[in-house]
C-alpha cells in the first residue's frame, strides 16, 4: 500500500482468508536459523537504504492483495506471460534484489525450505521493525508460493489512489478485511513518497473542470503544485508524510486531520463518520502500533497456501521446472 496504489476484490476467499494453517516457529525444526537469516539481511539493507521499509510494506501489500500472499508479485514476465510485477501499479515496486539475496543465503543454508512468500511477510516485518530494533508484529509462517502471475489480476485487484470511501471499504471487505483494518493499515503511508500523476489530479482538474480538490488544504496544495507542475508529470515524487517520511510513527492520521493526505483514497477515510472516529483513535501513538500489528497479521494471511498447495520456489523470480 505504499507510494501510488493498493485495491483488492474477490468474493470467493474469505471463507480462506484467515491462514488457520500458519503458525509461529514454522521453520524451527527444517531451517532453525530462518528469520534471524532474513532479519540480519534486512537489517544490513535498511542501515545502507532507509527507503526499503516503505518498499518492502508496499511489496507485502501489494503481493497479498492479488491471489493472496504466494509470492506471485515477486515473479517475473516470461514469453507467454505479462506478469503482476510489469502491472502499470507495480512498475514502481523495488527491493527485488534484497529478495533475492535473503532467498540465495537461505537456499544455501536450507535448500527449498523457505517460501519467497514468507520471505516478504518477514523482510516487510523486519525493515519496518529496524528503526525500533525489536519486532514491530507477530509473523506466522508457513505459506508457500503460487505458480501463477497475471498483470490483469493486479488491474483488477490492486485499489486505486483515486477511490472513495464506498470503494475502498468494498475492496477490503472483498479480501475479508473490516473498515478498521483499511484505517490503519493507510497509516503505512506514513513512510515512502507518491508519484505525482496519482493525485496531481487533485490539484488541476478535480472534477474534470480544471478545479482544485476542495477538501485539500490550500497551503498544502499550493506546495504539491510547485512540485508536480502539471497533469502530465509521471516521474517527479513527493513525501506521503512530509518531513517524516522515513519514520514509521502514526503521524499520517495527524496530517489526515489537517487535510494533508497526499491521495484522494487518503482524504475519503474522513468522508465516512465511522472511519472518521477510528482515524480520531489513531491520534495515540500507542493504540496504532497496537493495531497496526493486528491489522498486518490479518492482512498477511489473506488466501495463503498452505500444506501441500503450491510450491517452495528455488529462485524467487520463476516457478520451478
Amino acid at each position: 500500500m505504499k507510494s501510488s496504489f493498493s485495491l483488492f476484490i474477490l468474493l470467493v476467499v474469505v471463507g480462506s482468508c484467515h491462514g488457520g494453517d500458519l503458525r509461529k516457529n514454522f521453520y524451527n525444526k527444517s531451517c532453525p536459523l530462518a528469520e534471524q537469516i532474513v532479519k540480519n539481511i534486512t537489517w544490513s539493507n535498511v542501515a545502507s537504504n532507509s527507503a526499503l521499509p516503505a518498499k518492502f510494506l508496499r511489496l507485502h501489500f501489494h503481493d497479498c492483495f492479488v491471489r493472496g500472499c504466494d509470492a506471485s508479485v515477486l515473479l517475473d514476465t516470461t514469453a507467454n506471460n505479462t506478469a503482476e510485477k510489469d502491472a502499470i501499479p507495480n512498475r514502481s515496486l523495488s527491493g527485488f534484489d534484497v529478495i533475492d539475496e535473503i532467498k540465495s543465503k537461505l537456499e544455501e543454508a536450507c535448500p527449498g525450505e523457505v517460501s519467497c512468500a514468507d520471505i516478504l511477510a518477514l523482510a516487510a516485518r523486519d525493515s519496518v521493525s529496524f528503526q525500533f530494533k525489536k519486532p514491530m508484529w507477530e509473523v506466522l509462517t508457513g505459506r508457500r508460493d503460487g505458480r501463477v502471475s497475471l498483470a490483469s489480476e493486479a488491474l483488477t485487484n490492486l485499489p486505486s489512489p483515486f477511490l472513495n470511501f464506498t470503494s475502498l471499504k468494498q475492496n477490503f471487505a472483498n479480501k475479508g478485511l473490516t473498515v478498521h483494518d483499511l484505517v490503519v493499515l493507510s497509516g503505512a503511508h506514513t513512510i515512502g513518497v507518491g508519484h505525482c500523476n496519482f493525485f496531481s489530479n487533485r490539484l488541476y482538474n478535480f472534477t474534470g473542470k480544471g478545479d482544485a480538490d476542495p477538501s485539500l488544504n490550500a497551503t498544502y496544495a499550493a506546495t504539491l503544485s510547485a512540485k508536480c507542475t502539471s497533469l502530465s508529470e509521471t516521474t517527479t515524487t513527493v513525501e506521503m508524510d512530509p518531513g517524516s517520511s522515513l519514520n514509521f510513527d502514526n503521524d499520517y492520521f495527524t496530517i489526515l486531520k489537517l487535510h494533508e493526505g497526499l491521495f484522494q483514497s487518503d482524504a475519503a477515510l474522513l468522508t465516512n463518520k465511522g472511519s472518521s472516529k477510528i482515524v480520531d483513535e489513531l491520534l495515540n501513538s500507542n493504540k496504532f502500533f497496537t493495531e497496526f500489528a493486528q491489522s498486518m497479521k490479518r492482512m498477511g494471511a489473506i488466501q495463503v497456501l498452505t500444506g501441500t498447495s503450491g510450491e517452495i520456489r528455488k529462485k524467487c523470480s520463476v516457478v520451478n521446472s
